[in-house]
């Protein structure tokens, strides 16, 4: 099997997968908004707002990481996994097991803190996926990924639907949530090859060689990406941190996608450049950036002109006013996307830490920007900034991959998709007072045909990663 055909296998698997997946999740999503409310919504918003904030203040980077250093040729498979799985499991006790009981010390209601205490449990859950993603990323096998992802979000509807027809309440949802993370977990485990708890020194010094840089560059991410979160709850109501957080749950879908996307590319980028074959990391450096472009842009047209109704359908009609967040921050996309894409191949060349100034001068400019408009516009201020703060970052880690590995992406995809995406937003607009599944189907129709009309994929790509293909044309 080619190379673009195994990519387009995983891709496929993954896309697929992730399909579902948001299926399932948005009903989740469905379930809460309907029967907690925007009040009690807003508790969970603020809980689980709190647990993002501190797993990705430690994170680590333990999936790019991971995936990055199975892909180099330095240590033994087998032991390297066994390290970064025995320190994963090491940090995510210590940090992410004791640190939600900070939660106590701020003016929130009972209800939110025992949430986090008891959702804390799935968040060391999904820490440990980080090692077990970034293995099944290096051997192109994202679909146990995918079979992990589908059973937990079964897990999560099936338990969410229970406490909801039994009118349990707030808390027996949040155990719904930790118990769906369990199931992911252990399916991801139960497929993976044996693991053992193992530290060896050299492989020990070589992670935290690698991890350092990382790990600092994602506590000041954490400040520019989550301080949102954490600052917002302090200062307007549970009502508007509700609405807030509605419109940022289909956010999070969305950089699932963007997190995938490179997740595909990046073990083939890292194998390129540790070879030495500068046009094989050129060639999967500009697919990384133009596969973004190609699935990122469209969204975020869409999202601009289907916002309130989009809410609408995902949390109903209370949560109608989200859209107004939704339209503003679906610009975020624009700067995680690529700045995820830029971030990676930072890492892929082992600058990582020439890169730190960005997310430094992006942390300290966003947290006195939130400090500055949450107090004063609330949600839009939040809002607002992070748009700012995401574009700023992302810039940054362009010219810095630029500067550092000598590629700059090359526009012309980019262009053809930004056009196809812009004419795509306006015919959606136009129909859009007719019905939103059937804005969504005409906008994947001709952005479909405005991306073959402009040839931004290859006839030859697409007949080799899909032979079936040469019988249609």
């Amino acid at each position: 099997m080619s190379e673009v055909r195994k990519i387009a296998h995983n891709t496929a698997w993954q896309l697929g997968g992730k399909i579902f997946s948001t299926a399932l999740g948005l009903i989740a999503v469905a379930i809460m908004t309907r029967t907690l409310g925007v009040e009690k919504f807003g508790w969970y918003s603020t809980a689980v707002g709190f647990l993002q904030f501190i797993g990705i203040f430690t994170d680590f980077g333990f999936t790019v990481v991971t995936a990055n250093m199975l892909s180099e040729p330095a240590h033994d498979k087998k032991q390297l996994l066994n390290n970064l799985f025995t320190w994963r499991v090491i940090t995510a006790l210590l940090t992410q097991g004791l640190a939600p009981l900070t939660i106590f010390f701020f003016p929130y209601p009972a209800a939110i803190k025992w949430a986090v205490v008891i959702m804390a449990f799935s968040f060391v859950s999904i820490s440990l996926n980080q090692v077990f993603v970034a293995y099944y990323q290096t051997k192109l096998a994202m679909h146990i990924q995918a079979i992990g992802e589908v059973i937990g979000r079964v897990v999560l509807v099936a338990g969410l639907a229970l406490a909801a027809l039994g009118n349990y309440g707030f808390l027996p949802m949040m155990i719904a949530i930790t118990v769906s993370s369990f199931a992911y977990t252990g399916y991801l485990w139960f497929r993976a090859e044996p693991l053992r708890f193992q530290i060896n020194s050299n492989i020990s010094k070589a992670i935290y060689k690698k991890i350092w840089p990382v790990a600092l560059a994602v506590v000041f991410n954490c400040f520019y990406l989550q301080g949102d979160r954490l600052i917002l709850p302090l200062f307007v109501s549970q009502t508007e941190v509700g609405l807030y957080g509605a419109s940022y749950r289909v956010i999070d879908i969305v950089l699932a996608v963007s997190t995938m996307i490179i997740g595909i590319l990046l073990p083939l980028i890292t194998f390129a450049y540790s070879r030495n074959l500068r046009e094989k990391f050129v060639e999967q450096s500009q697919r990384a950036f133009d596969l973004m472009a190609l699935f990122i842009l469209p969204i975020i047209a869409g999202a601009l002109v289907l916002a309130e109704p989009i809410m609408r359908f995902v949390a109903g009609s209370d949560f109608s006013s989200s859209g107004k967040f939704l339209q503003i921050q679906i610009l975020t996309m624009v700067g995680i996307s690529f700045g995820i894409v830029s971030g990676h191949i930072n890492l892929a060349i082992n600058r990582q830490k020439s890169a730190l100034w960005v997310y430094i001068v992006c942390a300290i400019l966003s947290v006195i920007a939130y400090l500055i408009f949450i107090p004063k516009f609330g949600g839009f201020g939040a809002a607002w900034t992070r748009v700012g703060s995401e574009i700023f970052a992302g810039a940054g880690l362009t010219i810095a991959a630029g500067i550092f590995s000598g590629f700059w992406p090359r526009l012309g995809a980019f262009a053809k998709i930004l056009i196809s995406s812009a004419v795509m937003g306006y015919a959606v607009y136009i129909i859009q007072p007719f019905n939103l599944f059937a804005s969504i189907i005409i906008g994947i129709f001709v952005y479909s045909i405005l991306v073959l009309v402009f040839r931004v994929i290859s006839k030859q790509t697409l007949l080799e990663a899909f032979p079936f293909l040469n019988k249609l044309m």
